[in-house]
C-alpha cells in the first residue's frame, strides 16, 4: 500500500512558502506524494467544508508560485496541485482524512498581521483527523531557554494521566527519520496543595517532591518501553518536570527539529473536538515547528 500524501497548504504568503519546504522534506522522508493545495475564498455562497474543484489549477498563479518555488530543489516521488474553492478551515481539515500529513505555515494572507496563529492553522490543528505540522516565523526566541545538548532533538509532552499511544508513535517516529533524539516533557503538577476549610485557602500536603518526580519517571518509562521496542534506534530522554506544561514544553522548543503535542479525546457532555491550552501555547509560542496529534480512536 503506497504511503498517504503529504498536504501542504499555500496562500501565497512566506509562511505558506516555509511550510511547503517542510512538507517536501517530510514527503521525501516517508517515501510519501506531496499535494501542494491552494484553497480559494471567492465562492462565499459555498457551503462550510464543501470540496469544488477549479477547473483549471495550472491556471492558479499561487499554485503557479509554489511551482517555481519548488523548481531546482530536486523531485520527491510525486507531487500533485490542486486548487479548491470554499472555507479553508473547514476545507483543509476534512482533506486531513485522506492524508498522512498536513502542514500549514502559522499566518496565511489575510487577518491581523500582529496575530501569532491564524485562524485556518488553529481550526486545521483542531479538527483535522490526520497530524498537522504548524511551521512558525523564523526568529521567535523563547525567554531563559536551558542549553541543551547539541545535535537533532525532536521533544513530545507526555500527560502520565492520559497517555495516548499515536501521540508517542508519532513522535518516536519522527525521531527515527531525523536520526534525533527524543525529549520526552512530563510535567507533574507541584506544589501539590489542597483546599482548607477557610474558602480560598490552599495548604501543602506534605507529599515529597522528590518520590513524585520518581513515580512520574517511573509511568514515563512504562509508556515509553513499547514504543522503544518498536525503535530501538531513537535515544530517549525522558525528563519529569514541575508543574506548568505548557511551559515547559515551549522552552524545550528553543533549537529542537519538532515539538509534538496532543489534542484531547471527545467527551461525551462536549462532543465537539477540543485541543487544550498546553497544546494552544505550544501553537502561539514555540521556537520550533508544532504536530497536532489526534487522539487515537477509542478501544471497543
Amino acid at each position: 500500500m503506497s504511503a498517504l500524501p503529504v498536504i501542504a497548504a499555500v496562500d501565497g504568503s512566506d509562511d505558506s512558502l516555509r511550510a511547503l519546504d517542510w512538507a517536501l522534506d517530510a514527503a521525501r522522508g516517508r517515501g510519501a506524494p506531496l499535494r501542494v493545495v491552494h484553497v480559494r475564498q471567492y465562492a462565499l455562497w459555498a457551503q462550510v467544508g464543501e470540496v469544488a474543484a477549479l477547473p483549471a489549477p495550472a491556471d492558479d498563479p499561487i499554485l503557479a508560485e509554489a511551482r517555481t518555488h519548488l523548481a531546482g530543489r530536486g523531485d520527491p516521488a510525486d507531487v500533485e496541485y490542486v486548487g479548491l474553492e470554499g472555507a479553508p478551515g473547514p476545507l483543509l481539515s476534512e482533506l486531513g482524512a485522506d492524508a498522512g500529513l498536513l502542514v500549514l505555515g502559522s499566518r496565511g494572507r489575510g487577518g491581523f498581521a500582529s496575530l501569532l496563529l491564524g485562524s485556518s492553522s488553529l481550526t486545521v490543528a483542531r479538527d483535522a483527523e490526520c497530524p498537522v505540522v504548524v511551521v512558525p516565523r523564523p526568529g521567535r526566541e523563547v525567554p531563559d531557554a536551558p542549553p541543551e545538548a547539541p545535535g537533532p532533538r525532536v521533544v513530545v509532552g507526555l500527560n502520565t494521566d492520559s497517555p495516548d499511544d499515536a501521540l508517542l508513535d508519532f513522535a518516536f517516529t519522527e525521531a527515527a527519520l531525523r536520526d534525533a533524539r527524543l525529549q520526552v516533557v512530563a510535567a507533574y503538577p507541584w506544589p501539590v496543595q489542597i483546599w482548607a476549610g477557610a474558602p480560598g485557602e490552599l495548604v501543602p500536603t506534605g507529599i515529597d517532591q522528590d518520590a513524585l518526580e520518581n513515580e512520574t519517571r517511573t509511568l514515563t518509562e512504562g509508556f515509553l518501553a513499547p514504543h522503544r521496542e518498536r525503535h530501538p534506534g531513537v535515544r530517549v530522554d525522558p525528563a519529569p518536570a514541575p508543574d506548568d506544561a505548557a511551559g515547559q514544553l515551549v522552552s524545550a522548543s528553543q533549537n529542537a527539529e519538532l515539538l509534538v503535542v496532543g489534542r484531547h479525546r471527545r467527551r461525551l457532555l462536549v462532543p465537539t473536538r477540543m485541543m487544550g491550552s498546553v497544546t494552544h501555547a505550544a501553537l502561539l509560542h514555540a521556537a520550533c515547528p508544532v504536530a497536532v496529534i489526534p487522539p487515537s480512536p477509542p478501544h471497543d
